[in-house]
């Protein structure tokens, strides 16, 4: 599909502008967090513990007085740098191994989609849980764990993106005419598969948050007193919270869903504008979850 036609399916679909305009939002609360949260995010208040939304404290304050409003906001930092930095090595790890793999075949492929087959064989979160208990948790420690678990499913793709654009004409007869193997990925390979790509980490975002989210819930994330929406969960799962003040878990969950949400649809918009027909059987919808949270 031409540039100008994607972009008019873009414009015209309804989910690429809900998506879009949550991401941005998103960037935006994250960006400018220093000036919006209104409150020191680590701050505790004992005297002001749990009190109810308010023009002080828009969104309440949580067991320890502290702002609610200001660690959701401070979370989006965390939450968005995860996704970032946790696709970013996926990425990486993906589209080299996948780039190799493809365009080798043999032995290498066989190799490469084993090491891939063995990764996805473990439930994603167990195998998260499992990677962050053995080191010490820490943000640094979800970054590469996320990203590396990931690396899996992203090599897969593109693999199978370059079994077919390595068999077009241009890319043989740049093979026929003595290019080198390397210039042959990079100048003709690698942008033949690199819209399935960007959709696949798109999605992998929504699936980076609940990650993160997941395992700071189970304590096995990023630490206190740093904010994060499953930390901030974690805090007011109480039942007596839930009973009395229900905002202390209410607004977190509600930025993941919505995180989570605006990304899906960004994904899959960007999935049927791009090439509506191989990508959507590449990458189908939910691809970016992890596996307990897959419809």
């Amino acid at each position: 599909m031409s540039s100008s036609r994607a972009s008019r399916a873009l414009r015209g679909d309804p989910r690429a502008w809900f998506g879009a305009g949550v991401v941005i939002l998103l960037l935006l609360l994250a960006v400018t967090a220093p000036v919006v949260a209104r409150h020191d995010p680590v701050r505790i208040d004992l005297i002001n513990q749990l009190s109810p939304p308010s023009g002080r404290h828009w969104l309440g304050t949580d067991v320890q007085g502290r702002d609610v409003w200001a660690r959701l906001v401070y979370g989006a930092r965390i939450s968005l740098s995860v996704g970032i930095v946790s696709q970013a090595i996926a990425l990486a790890l993906g589209i080299s191994l996948g780039l190799i793999a493809g365009f080798y075949g043999r032995w290498v492929d066989e190799l490469v989609m084993r090491l891939a087959d063995i990764t996805l064989a473990f439930p994603t979160l167990l195998l998260l849980i499992a990677m962050n208990a053995a080191l010490q948790p820490s943000l640094g420690v979800v970054f590469v764990t996320i990203g590396v678990v990931g690396w899996a499913g992203m090599a897969r793709l593109v693999r199978g993106q370059v079994l077919v654009v390595r068999q077009l004409e241009y890319v043989q007869a740049s093979r026929a005419l003595g290019g080198r193997d390397l210039r042959i990925i990079l100048i003709h390979v690698l942008p033949g598969v690199l819209a399935p790509v960007i959709i696949a980490v798109t999605l992998g975002m929504a699936g980076a948050i609940i990650a993160e989210s997941s395992l700071s819930f189970l304590g096995l994330g990023v630490q206190p007193p740093t904010p994060s929406w499953g930390s901030m969960i974690a805090d007011g799962r109480d039942l007596s919270q839930l009973r009395h003040a229900p905002w202390t878990s209410l607004f977190p969950g509600l930025a993941i869903g919505a995180a989570v949400l605006g990304f899906n649809l960004l994904g899959d918009a960007l999935r049927d504008a791009l090439d509506p027909r191989t990508i959507r059987a590449a990458i189908p919808r939910g691809a970016g979850l992890p596996d307990i949270a897959r419809p």
